[in-house]
């Protein structure tokens, strides 16, 4: 990847969330128990999936996938953070700025790809049941096109926003007002015309954007209106639970997302804020989510645990 001229400029400073040291210090703690917690749930997830027979369907094999996506998207940013926050010289090169910012894109990119098929499972488990063993849970093939598409579409937006923003040159200016290297926080501190990167960022944003949430409407609107169709309340809360979970994912990632990239970047702590939340807490908080209101899913857990104290006798 050609990296421009940036003999000038040879890393960046993070300030990161606070200069205050006592702060950062409680800062530190903080995002590293949140860190810990989004390894051990979504590794926890992964686990109990493959392990159970029961939860092996198109729904959580989506799921795992998930969280191996959360995974990957705390790991890209956050050691980096809690390195800084202990550390006097809160520096990266450009190179594995460049590189985070590539990462970034790609699993926050697929991510959202995941979650529009996820909406789209629910929709025909929901309002066409008798269809559905038809169109997704024989069809294998199916569910690993999809997952692989949401990759492969993804890393295709990666890719561009990246290899334009390593043609562009950094002058003396070289201070993100960020705890990462995100496309839209590089932007002010080059000293190259912008004007493509923020033309091809912005429209890739509002497609990859609205060509993921697009779907994910259209299924909630038609789940909606299934489930006001069913006479019994038992029958309404019950169907509405198996997507609820699903719901506040998005609601989660999209809304802090769609905010980051869309707003100018002004280095306002509202930016930090918004990344916070769909960078470093979306990812603790969806293996939350979807055990916690799961009934499926805590019964595999206590499954699983069972086996293993068993073994372990």
């Amino acid at each position: 990847m050609a990296l421009g001229n940036h003999s000038t400029i040879m890393e960046f400073i993070l300030l990161g969330l606070s200069s205050d040291p006592h702060v950062q210090a409680l800062l530190f703690v903080l995002f590293l128990l949140v860190y810990l917690l989004t390894l051990t749930g979504n590794m926890t997830m992964m686990l109990v999936i493959r392990a159970d027979s029961h939860l092996h369907t198109p729904m959580y094999y989506f799921l795992s996938h998930l969280s191996f996506l959360d995974l990957c998207f705390s790991s890209v940013t956050v050691p980096k953070m809690l390195e800084n926050l202990l550390s006097k010289r809160k520096t990266i090169s450009v190179e594995s700025c460049l590189a985070q910012v590539f990462f970034v894109l790609i699993t926050a990119g697929t991510e959202a790809y995941l979650l529009s098929v996820m909406a789209y499972d629910r929709y025909v488990a929901i309002c066409q049941p008798l269809l559905y063993d038809q169109v997704m849970s024989k069809q294998r093939y199916l569910c690993v096109q999809l997952v692989w598409g949401s990759w492969g579409l993804a890393s295709l937006n990666a890719f561009i926003n990246t290899l334009l923003a390593a043609n562009l040159d950094f002058c003396e200016n070289h201070t993100i007002s960020h705890y990462s290297c995100e496309v839209p926080s590089l932007f002010p501190l080059s000293c190259s015309d912008v004007s493509i990167n923020l033309t091809v960022l912005l429209c890739s944003s509002l497609m990859h954007g609205f060509g993921t949430l697009f779907p994910i409407v259209f299924s909630y609107a038609r789940i909606v209106s299934t489930i006001l169709s069913i006479s019994s309340t038992k029958g309404r809360s019950k169907t509405f639970s198996t997507c609820s979970s699903h719901l506040t994912a998005v609601s989660f990632f999209f809304g802090s997302g769609f905010l980051r990239y869309l707003m100018p970047t002004s280095g306002s702590p509202l930016e930090l804020i918004f990344s916070v939340q769909y960078g470093v807490v979306t990812p603790m908080m969806n293996p939350l989510i979807y055990s916690l209101k799961n009934k499926k899913v805590k019964a595999a857990v206590r499954r699983t645990l069972g086996k293993y104290m068993r073994w372990s006798r």
